[in-house]
């Protein structure tokens, strides 16, 4: 900033001197200066023009390093708070929104960010100079353009109060429109096979002409400003070439001095137009800034925890009295009491929105309960720091999100420090070793956005050797091994009945075969504990519900 205001000076200087030099030009060849002063002059003036736009050149390239650096770090300011928030900000706000605001909003701060500052007490300084020098030439026409520069100048900052609103309404619209547009195209195959075409571009036609309006209200508080202040610049330059005029045919002034007045009148209007130019887009920055602060305002309502740590080893796993709900008065779970000893394994069943996912999204504290508490051995987990408490916690789900990197950045989440031999060691343990050796850059095979090029069952393997590879010492699988084919889903059984040795495991499964392995059964109904016990006892017990579900199960497969 200090090199873009020093450069804007030397800009400044050249502005002020080369009209100036023009005119002792043309008032010494009037009086019959030599040829040699003549060239000189000339040649002094072409100079200084040359550094003028030396000096453009240089403030472009300055100005915009700023102005990328300052936004770059808003991005990842804003970018880091976003992660930070919980998972209901996330579920109330759309990709699409979150990108325009993280990204649209920051982009239209950056020229206020690189030169707003200095643009305007730089342009401010020239038009205190050129004034000066006018009151010089004439103290009337000084005068009468400062009138008009000061009448300008308060115009633009009545119009900018007037026209902030407008751009906040127009950005929040912007916003809306890419928060539709990432929605639907997240879901094109659902809108394609149901024949909702049609609806979704009307629907987009809506919400573009909603754009629209809010685009014109502040637009045309743009064109007011542009309009308002090139037609009181108008008036003043007519009144100076007329004092001008005066002057001149009075024997005033010379011709040297009325083209200096010129000149000056038109550098005058340069600036002044660039503070225009910078109250207009000063317009914009303060809706930006509103919704940038707002969206920093916004305080996760998970607050991290202190500095009481886990024990070390596999750990117990508690729920005492816990409910929850997403809505308000909308409980999914109700007084679930339950306890896993360090070290076994508990299935979770029970039916579709029985609350079972949503018990196990309690342990990493995606969510914290309504009343209640959950313990990882013994500790409350309200009191441990989220990094350590999700360090110590693995969670595979039914949907996997795979990253457009090579397989190496999707299986260590770009962790460098990974090498190829563990990686290529858990992928032989889930059975892809001979799927890895086929691919022709191997570990660095690029994947598509969201792993296209993959199989279900190939992305839930990978999403499984993230696991693999973290070391937890409690496992959460939810669903894991719903999208595999009965060979795949061996395969992981086999390699997953390894990882849960002397670790806490939790399995979440519609397919009851998938729990064969677990110590313990949870059956969930209606967000309450309907049966908990050994999976072995429960089994052997014809009147649990476990032992229920397993002959409906039975007789499933039969039929």
């Amino acid at each position: 900033m200090g090199l873009l205001a020093l450069i804007l000076l030397c800009s400044i200087a050249v502005q002020v001197g080369t009209p100036l030099l023009a005119s002792q030009f043309i008032d010494r060849a009037a009086a019959g200066a030599t040829l040699r002063d003549l060239i000189a002059i000339a040649l002094l003036t072409m100079a200084v023009g040359l550094a003028g736009q030396a000096a453009g050149v240089a403030e472009a390239w300055v100005a915009e390093s700023v102005s990328w650096t300052a936004t770059n770090a808003l991005r990842a300011d804003l970018v880091a708070h976003v992660l930070r928030l919980d998972a209901g900000f996330h579920a109330a706000h759309t990709s699409g929104e979150l990108i325009e605001r993280v990204d649209g909003d920051v982009a239209i701060l950056a020229r206020f960010f690189s030169r707003f500052v200095v643009y305007v007490l730089g342009n401010m300084i020239l038009v205190v100079v050129v004034l000066g020098l006018l009151f010089r030439v004439d103290w009337r026409v000084g005068l009468g353009m400062g009138g008009f520069v000061l009448v300008g100048l308060l115009a633009m900052l009545r119009i900018r109060a007037a026209a902030t609103p407008a751009w906040e309404a127009e950005r929040q619209a912007s916003a809306g429109f890419y928060g539709f547009l990432s929605e639907y195209l997240a879901g094109t195959e659902d809108v394609r096979s149901s024949g909702a075409g049609p609806f979704v571009l009307r629907r987009c036609a809506e919400v573009m002409r909603a754009w629209m309006r809010a685009w014109l209200k502040a637009g045309m508080w743009g064109y007011a400003l542009a309009v308002s202040s090139q037609g009181l610049f108008a008036i003043g330059t007519a009144v100076a070439f007329g004092l001008g005029a005066m002057q001149y045919r009075s024997g005033a002034l010379t011709i040297g001095a009325v083209y200096l007045i010129f000149q000056y009148t038109d550098v005058l209007r340069r600036p002044t137009e660039q503070i225009r130019n910078e109250v207009q887009d000063l317009q914009q920055a303060d809706a930006s800034i509103a919704r940038v602060e707002a969206l920093l305002s916004v305080a996760p309502r998970l607050v991290d925890g202190g500095d009481t740590r886990l024990p070390a080893g596999p750990l117990s796993v508690e729920l005492d009295g816990v409910s929850f709900g997403y809505a308000a008065g909308v409980p999914v779970l109700r007084d679930v009491n339950v306890r896993l000893g360090a070290g076994r394994v508990l299935g979770i069943v029970g039916r579709t929105g029985s609350g079972k996912t949503t018990l196990t999204r309690l342990l990493p504290r995606f969510h914290d309960p309504d009343a209640g508490a959950v313990r990882l051995g013994g500790v409350d987990i309200r009191g441990v720091g989220l990094a350590d408490l999700r360090g110590r916690i693995g969670l595979v789900s039914q949907e996997v999100h795979l990253f457009n990197a090579s397989i190496r950045d999707n299986l260590t989440l770009f962790d460098d420090e990974v090498d190829d031999v563990r990686l290529l060691s858990v992928l032989g343990a889930l059975g892809l070793g001979g799927w890895l050796r086929d691919l022709p850059e191997g570990l660095g095979t690029r994947l598509g956005i969201g792993g296209v090029s993959l199989s279900a069952g190939q992305a839930q393997l990978l999403a499984c050797a993230r696991l693999f590879l973290r070391d937890p010492d409690v496992v959460i699988l939810d669903e894991a091994s719903s999208r595999l084919d009965p060979a795949s889903e061996r395969l992981l059984h086999d390699a997953l009945g390894r990882l849960l040795e002397g670790r806490t495991g939790i399995i979440v499964a519609h397919r009851l075969d998938t729990i064969a392995f677990a110590d313990d059964i949870l059956v969930l109904e209606d967000g309450r504990v309907r049966e908990h016990g050994p999976r072995v006892s429960l089994a052997s017990d014809p009147g649990s519900r476990f032992a229920e579900l397993l002959r409906i199960a039975g007789e499933e497969a039969r039929v």
